[in-house]
């Protein structure tokens, strides 16, 4: 089996990729979907999450969920709003956000490579939200909603997705909140091969987002696999960009309480590890081992001191574990960042205005701002087989759901 190899999407109609384009599943909430959706009968909304067309409060995982998805999948199929081609291919997908600008290409990606870890990974993934894949895809039969791969930047695929993106795209979308989708198809047998061999050839492509679909795509190629099904799950829908492309933004933390500590021995605490200051604007941190600190109307600047750097492990040296290991744990009793009611995330697209507002609100008492992972240090982690603690990452722009599926034949 090749590292990845082309299939024959299954895509929105060009008249209706505009209406078809959604956001990822997991990024809005039953009632956010529920109102994105309204009046928009092909939204594939409809099909990721199914539950906006069932009665408020159904459980979404409930059977009936799964169901309806599939239903709405086979009604925009048989209306001819999505499309299958015919013959396998790869898509050129290009993301532009502002100024921002990063092309990627559409694969069908090896199971067993990532079974075997060439296809790396950076996070732990919850049994729960595995199962809810898991069920997801074997009631559609198709894999809707893409992993987010990296491949260290190699210039003769670079090559090879730039000349194909000067064409006519297939679809050029561009999404309620501004990011602009566009997508090309590459027909041609000899570059097709020539993208599989390239691919072939290299070492490793990283999980940047998207770890509970790939583990959800291996059990149910693993399940079909015992019953001599069809060879199409062995591989999963994902969308490779140069890591050199790719932008990761900063993920914060906000706290509900200083614990038994007054603002006052708060600080004080913090100068055994730190170096604090007060600052006059916000603090949106320019380089590792800087953290802004938002406290009682106030920012500071904290540098954490060198003896509490370590020097070799790729974890414990990021920005996330320095923060968790010398400040969120041992001065605030939050060893379980992952559980802990009193703590929760803030990515860093929705700005340094978002940590004072919660602060500020009183739901929190403090929040710190952090510099971003980033994929170098990502990379790293996973080259060494470890993983990141929870909410490391936060990459923008996102992809949209909807655009190209792989049907499991």
């Amino acid at each position: 089996m090749t590292l990845v190899r082309p299939f024959a999407g299954l895509r929105p109609a060009p008249q209706h990729a505009s209406a078809v384009a959604a956001p990822p599943y997991d990024v809005l909430n039953t009632e956010e979907a529920r109102a994105r959706a309204t009046g928009k009968p092909h939204s594939f909304l409809h099909i990721s999450k199914p539950e906006i067309d069932l009665p408020a409060g159904t459980d979404p995982y409930a059977a009936v969920v799964y169901e309806t998805g599939a239903k709405n999948l086979n009604r925009l199929a048989g209306e001819g709003v999505l499309i299958r081609d015919t013959e396998p291919h790869y898509y050129v997908y290009r993301l532009k956000m502002g100024d921002h600008v990063q092309t990627g290409i559409v694969v069908a990606a090896s199971v067993a490579d990532y079974d075997t870890n060439r296809i790396r990974k950076h996070e732990f993934t919850r049994p729960d939200k595995e199962d809810d894949r898991v069920r997801q895809i074997e009631a559609l039969n198709a894999q809707t909603g893409p992993v987010l791969l990296a491949y260290k930047a190699d210039d003769a695929v670079d090559t090879i997705l730039e000349s194909a993106a000067a064409g006519a795209p297939l679809y050029d979308v561009t999404a309620d909140d501004g990011i602009q989708h566009t997508l090309w198809q590459i027909a041609d047998a000899a570059t097709v091969d020539r993208l599989t061999l390239l691919f072939d050839a290299m070492t490793a492509l990283y999980i940047a987002d998207g770890h509970h679909r790939s583990a959800a795509a291996s059990r149910v190629a693993a399940a079909r696999r015992g019953k001599g099904k069809s060879d199409t799950a062995e591989y999963f829908l994902a969308v490779a960009f140069p890591h050199d492309q790719m932008r990761i933004f900063d993920y914060n933390r906000v706290i509900k309480d200083l614990g038994e500590l007054s603002a006052e021995a708060f600080l004080a605490k913090l100068g055994e590890r730190f170096d604090v200051a007060p600052a006059d604007a916000q603090v949106r941190p320019d380089k590792p081992t800087r953290f802004g600190m938002y406290l009682d109307g106030r920012w500071y600047r904290l540098d954490i001191k060198a003896a509490h750097i370590p020097k070799t492990d790729p974890v414990a040296r990021l920005d996330v574990s320095l923060l968790q290991d010398n400040l969120i744990a041992p001065v605030l009793g939050i060893s379980d960042p992952r559980r802990d009611k009193r703590i929760d995330f803030v990515g860093g697209i929705r700005g340094l205005g978002e940590l004072e507002k919660r602060v500020n609100s009183g739901e929190m008492k403090v929040a710190f701002s952090l510099h971003p992972t980033t994929l170098d240090q990502l990379m790293a982690v996973a080259d060494a087989g470890q993983v990141m603690p929870p909410k490391s990452t936060w990459f923008e722009p996102k992809l949209a759901d909807g655009l190209v599926s792989h049907v499991l034949d």
